[in-house]
C-alpha cells in the first residue's frame, strides 16, 4: 500500500506541537506492516542540511509566485518530499508566524503551494511511486482534495485529518483566483464558508473519508459547542467520520533510554526518578519538599485552561505541591506565571520557552502534569505522563477522557487508576483534582502502584495505525 502524508511539519525535523510528532511517528509504524509511506512538507529554512543531499523529483516553473520543486530524501527512518519554494517558506521566523507574532500575511499562498504540490504527487507520482491514497493532516493539506477535483484526472482517495477543528484556514473569498482555484469551486458543497475561502472546510467537504484523534472528540465535533461552525458539515458526513486515538512514539519518549534524563528509569526502578525531580527542582528554582512536582508543559493559552490554573495556584501551594511551567503562548498568561513565579518563589518556577529536551526532564522529573484543556482533540502529553509515570491530572474531555481513567474510588478498589480527571471544566473542580491528587501523594502505595499501572498503559500506535490502515484498504478498495 503506497501512502502519501501531506502535512506542514514533521518531528523531529520541524516542530510546533503534536501534529509533528503524529506525522514523525506513524510512516515508521506503517512502514512496519508493510506500507510504503511518503510524507510531504515544506522545506523551511530548518531543513536545509537535507535538502542538500537529496534529489529533485518534481519541478515547478511557478508555485504561487516563483519556482519550485519536490526533492526526495530518507531521514530517521520516513521518506521525506520537501517542498522547495523560497519565496514562500525561507525566512526568519516561524513556520506560521512572522517575527512580529502574526500570522504570515501569505499564509494562503504558502500553504496553497504545499496542497498543490500533494495533488501534483497524487495524481503523476515521483520516481515511478504512485499513491493509492492521500491523507491531508489539517487546514495547511486541506486543498489537496479540490485541487484534485480541478485536474479532472484519475486521483487517489483522500483522508483529511483534524488534529484540531479549531484552526480552520479562513481567507477573503477575493483570493480565489490567487489561490488557483476555479469559481465553481466556491460553493457550499466545496471551499465557501460563510462567504469567505476554508482551507478546512474544502477538505472535509470533498475528502473521501475524515478521521480525527480520539474517539470522543469525534463525537463532540458534531455538537456546536465543540464543531466551531463545522458541526452541520460533520454531522452531514458523520458515516465518513472516524475517531482514532492518537499514540506516541515509543522509541523517542522512553524513560528507560532517554538522553535528556539525568538518571533513566523503568518501572521497577522508580527511586530513580528522583534524581531527575531534583534537576527540575534546580532548574526552574524550586524548593524541595514532601509535596507532589506538578508540572504543565503547553502552549500558554486559554483552550488550554490555564487561566484556571492560576486561580487555583493559592491552594496548590497550600498543599504542599509545587509547580514547574513549561511553554509560550498568549502574552497576558506569560505575564501572570511570570508574576506568579514571583509572588510563590520556592514554589512555583517558570520558563517561557519552546524546549524539547526541558519538555523530556519534566515528564521523567515530576510526579504529575496538569492538562486543564477547555478542549483537547487527543493530547499528546498526558500518553507522556504516563509512560513515564508522571500522573495525568486532565479536563474530562476530548483524548483526556480516552486516555485517563480516574482514580475514584471504584477505580481505585479494582486497580485500574491512572490519573485524576475532573468535571465540569472550571477553576473549582481543578482545584479539587489537584488537592486529590495532593492527598493521594501522601499515601506512597496507592500513588507507587498508579505509577506503575500507568506505565503499563498502552500509548503506542500499533493500534491506531491499524485503524488508520483499514480506512486507507477501504477507500483504495471501493475505488477499485
Amino acid at each position: 500500500m503506497n501512502i502519501l502524508f501531506v502535512a506542514s511539519e514533521c518531528a523531529p525535523f520541524i516542530k510546533t506541537g503534536g501534529l509533528a510528532d503524529v506525522i514523525g511517528a506513524v510512516p515508521k509504524v506503517l512502514a512496519n506492516s508493510g506500507a510504503n509511506v511518503k510524507v510531504l512538507i515544506p522545506a523551511y529554512p530548518e531543513l536545509a542540511p537535507l535538502v542538500s543531499d537529496a534529489k529533485t523529483v518534481v519541478q515547478f516553473d511557478d508555485l504561487f509566485g516563483g519556482p519550485a520543486e519536490i526533492v526526495e530524501v530518507t531521514a530517521t527512518g520516513i521518506d521525506l518530499l520537501l517542498l522547495v519554494a523560497p519565496h514562500l517558506y525561507d525566512r526568519a521566523g516561524g513556520i506560521y508566524l512572522g517575527p512580529n507574532g502574526q500570522d504570515w500575511s501569505d499564509n494562503d499562498l504558502r500553504f496553497a503551494a504545499l496542497s498543490f504540490a500533494g495533488a501534483k504527487v497524487a495524481t503523476d507520482g515521483v520516481g515511478g511511486w504512485m499513491p493509492e491514497v492521500v491523507n491531508a493532516h489539517d487546514w495547511q493539506a486541506g486543498l489537496v482534495p479540490a485541487y484534485l477535483r480541478q485536474t479532472g484526472k484519475a486521483c487517489p482517495p483522500v483522508v483529511m485529518t483534524i488534529h484540531n477543528i479549531a484552526f480552520q484556514g479562513v481567507f477573503d473569498a477575493t483570493r480565489l483566483a490567487d489561490l488557483w482555484l476555479k469559481s465553481k469551486m466556491f460553493t457550499q458543497d466545496g471551499v465557501e464558508y460563510f462567504g469567505k475561502i476554508s482551507f478546512l472546510k474544502a477538505g472535509l467537504a470533498l475528502s473521501d473519508a475524515i478521521t480525527t484523534v480520539s474517539p470522543s472528540y469525534a463525537c463532540e465535533l458534531l455538537t456546536p459547542d465543540f464543531g466551531m461552525g463545522m458541526e452541520g458539515l460533520l454531522q452531514a458526513r458523520r458515516s465518513d467520520l472516524s475517531g482514532i486515538l492518537n499514540g506516541i512514539d515509543l522509541d523517542v519518549w522512553n524513560p528507560e533510554t532517554d538522553p535528556h534524563l539525568p538518571a533513566t528509569y523503568s518501572a521497577r526502578s522508580l527511586k530513580k526518578k528522583a534524581a531527575n525531580k531534583a534537576e527540575v527542582e534546580a532548574r526552574f528554582g524550586l524548593t524541595t519538599g514532601d509535596g507532589p512536582l506538578f508540572c504543565v508543559v503547553s502552549r500558554l493559552t486559554s483552550q488550554k485552561g490555564l487561566d484556571m490554573l492560576l486561580d487555583c495556584l493559592p491552594d496548590l501551594v497550600a498543599h504542599g505541591g509545587k509547580l514547574a511551567v513549561l511553554g509560550t503562548g498568549e502574552t497576558n498568561l506569560e505575564r501572570a506565571f511570570v508574576e506568579a513565579s514571583n509572588r510563590y518563589a520556592g514554589s512555583v518556577g517558570v520558563i517561557i520557552d519552546y524546549d524539547e529536551a526541558l519538555s523530556h526532564l519534566l515528564q521523567g522529573g515530576s510526579d504529575a502534569i496538569l492538562i486543564p484543556s477547555r478542549f483537547e482533540p487527543c493530547g499528546l502529553t498526558q500518553l507522556y505522563g504516563l509512560r513515564y509515570g508522571t500522573l495525568p491530572v486532565v479536563a474530562r474531555t476530548g483524548g483526556l477522557a480516552d486516555t485517563i481513567i480516574d482514580a475514584n474510588e471504584a477505580a481505585l478498589v479494582a486497580d485500574c487508576a491512572t490519573g485524576f480527571q475532573f468535571a465540569p471544566i472550571n477553576a473549582t473542580m481543578l482545584g479539587q483534582a489537584i488537592a486529590r491528587a495532593c492527598h493521594t501523594y501522601r499515601q506512597p502505595k496507592i500513588w507507587t502502584a498508579m505509577m506503575r499501572r500507568a506505565m503499563r498503559h498502552p500509548v503506542g500506535w500499533d493500534q491506531s495505525a491499524a485503524a488508520y490502515q483499514a480506512i486507507y484498504a477501504s477507500l483504495i478498495e471501493r475505488r477499485d
